[in-house]
């Protein structure tokens, strides 16, 4: 398609105290125009929509869906920090939110626990507000809320100049709009997530909607992750997925340097329909990825459970303890003790049992303040972070 130029923005000229001039994006305001080709679309819309449908019947099958939901959550908000370079890892979160020691700075779990905080905040608040700029920077503030985001303006529109790649807006590989000109085009943003006139699929709404928040760039931090947090927020707001089960992060940090490539095609060639082969491919993997992923557990579940209840030294809080490590594949015998309301002899007895099943494992080393994992489940949940669980502190 030849006009696709002019779905390109514009460029303004300005200057940095010094002389040094640099360019500033605009981008057109969304839908695309001229329209996007649905045609060479179909085929890969209809195959995402599939897989979706197979994502949410999978969901219903699982023994507690709401335990696979807070886990996957968890294992979206390591993924989407991994690609702004935070080094935790999903132990390293659970670690943190027991009260334990993780194993890389504090600062990058934090980040990675706010990550979580953000996305349910964000969540609850959509069963009765809209998706709206008030929403995206309330959402903003929670997950800045650590100690290396509070100097990031949390919650509030940038008032200064930022740029992505280089050391300075001169020599960087984009520059989004100056400030002058942000509320102009978040206005515009916020029509087109309400306007009931676009007729897109939701699907491709929620990737429209992605690359113009990235592009610009409200924030002083945090724009990459909360607009991949966007995406699920706009499914859920739509009705298309009953529960946040869709995540791609590990599809874009898999793809790292293509992500980043076609979120800078659209800017410079207004080509929006290979970006949006790009993501349709992506809800394809990823769907699959989480149906496989949900399959895995329940097979070991069963498998643990059945591993259980014919062991000859089996008891009712052999079932119990195991239920918790189900919720908390990292624990300890305080922790363990109080959510099962069983005495501290108990849960030890329970722990050895289940320690020579070799469904947990002891991974401190130590004579006092234990600490306990579900090693196997660990090592289906962190698959894809880079980060395996060595099952050792």
């Amino acid at each position: 398609m030849s006009n696709k130029k002019e779905r390109i923005g514009r460029y303004i000229k300005s200057s940095l105290v010094g002389g040094e001039s640099y360019n500033i994006y605009i981008p057109q305001p969304l839908p695309p125009k001229p329209d996007i080709d649905m045609n060479q679309l179909y085929p890969l819309l209809d195959e995402a929509n599939t897989a979706l449908g197979r994502l949410e019947g999978i969901s219903i099958i699982l023994p507690d869906p709401s335990l696979f939901l807070y886990m996957y959550v968890r294992k979206e908000a390591v993924l989407s920090s991994q690609i702004e370079g935070t080094q935790s890892s999903l132990s390293d979160l659970l670690l943190f939110e027991n009260g334990e020691s993780p194993n890389v700075p504090i600062g990058d779990v934090s980040e990675v626990s706010s990550y979580v905080s953000a996305m349910n905040y964000g969540l609850e608040r959509l069963k009765s507000f809209p998706l709206s700029l008030r929403l995206i920077k309330e959402i903003h503030e929670k997950l800045m809320s650590n100690s290396r985001g509070s100097n990031k303006q949390p919650g509030e529109f940038r008032a200064s100049q930022n740029w992505i790649g280089g050391s300075r807006p001169g020599n960087a590989m984009f520059v989004p709009p100056s400030p002058e000109h942000l509320m102009e085009c978040l206005d515009n943003f916020e029509k087109f997530l309400h306007d009931d006139k676009v007729r897109f699929p939701i699907l491709i709404r929620a990737a429209l909607a992605h690359v113009q928040f990235e592009t610009i760039h409200p924030f002083l931090d945090g724009n990459g992750r909360l607009g991949r947090l966007l995406i699920t927020f706009i499914l859920c707001a739509n009705g298309i997925l009953k529960e946040p089960l869709l995540y791609l992060s590990l599809y874009f940090k898999t793809h790292r340097e293509e992500y980043y490539r076609q979120l800078q095609s659209v800017r410079l060639t207004g080509d929006w329909e290979a970006w949006l082969k790009f993501f349709l491919i992506g809800v394809v993997d990823t769907a699959n990825q989480a149906i496989a992923t949900a399959q895995t557990i329940i097979s070991l579940f069963k498998r643990d459970l059945v591993s259980i209840e014919k062991s000859d030294r089996s008891t009712s809080s052999a079932s119990m303890v195991y239920r918790h490590l189900q919720k908390n594949p990292i624990t300890n015998s305080s922790s363990i003790k109080k959510d099962c309301n069983i005495s501290l002899p108990t849960t030890l007895r329970t722990l050895a049992i289940l320690q020579s099943l070799n469904i947990v494992k002891e991974i401190t080393g130590k004579d006092r303040h234990r600490v306990y994992a579900y090693q196997e489940y660990l090592d289906i949940l962190s698959k894809g972070t880079g980060v395996p669980f060595n099952g050792r502190l």
